[in-house]
């Protein structure tokens, strides 16, 4: 056998196609050290191939949202954003977050269950997508306040694309400014 094939292949950075995208990157945690979870998964957002770390809001607590609503009772999350600058395209950049959350001890047993590190992919540029493998904008964004509150923070003229802008969505919301 050759050494090569012994060896494996290496692995081929992305190939850089095209500018930079601006995403908006939501990271949330209820179990475990979830402080530390999101400044490590920030971190990491840092350094994914042909991805420029922009901006992270700080942290947020909010209550745990499940397939029934809020529930009071489960433990709380910490919540936040980050925007990148990335080459990447989404589907892969969708699979770089996987990625991290997997190296964050997730676990995909429950849908809206409790979890060490959610990440969603809340835009990519402008780009709309009605693929179920990858929905663009986030479907829930607009609903949710611990997404578009820290968003905010770092991004005071973020738009939603095809929604509308962050500041308004908020303010539609439950003790929105509104």
């Amino acid at each position: 056998m050759s050494r090569r094939l012994a060896e494996g292949m290496p692995q081929k950075e992305p190939r850089a196609h095209g500018p930079a995208h601006r995403a908006v990157v939501a990271l949330g945690a209820n179990l475990g050290q979830r402080a530390d979870t999101i400044a490590e998964a920030i971190s990491d957002l840092g350094r994914l191939p042909m991805t420029e770390l922009v901006a992270a809001a700080e942290p947020i607590e909010s209550v745990a949202i499940t397939l029934g609503g809020p529930d009071a009772d489960a433990p709380r999350y910490l919540n936040t954003v980050a925007l990148i600058d990335t080459r990447l395209a989404p589907s892969l950049l969708l699979g770089y977050l996987h990625a991290i959350e997997g190296r964050h001890g997730r676990e995909r047993r429950e849908r809206w269950g409790s979890r060490t590190l959610d990440l969603d992919l809340i835009t990519y540029g402008d780009v709309r997508s009605d693929d179920p493998a990858l929905v663009l904008p986030h479907p829930r964004a607009a609903e949710r306040d611990f997404v578009l509150d820290p968003w905010l923070s770092i991004d005071p003229d973020a738009v939603l694309p095809g929604v509308g802008t962050v500041a308004d969505l908020r303010a539609a919301l439950p003790g929105g400014a509104g």
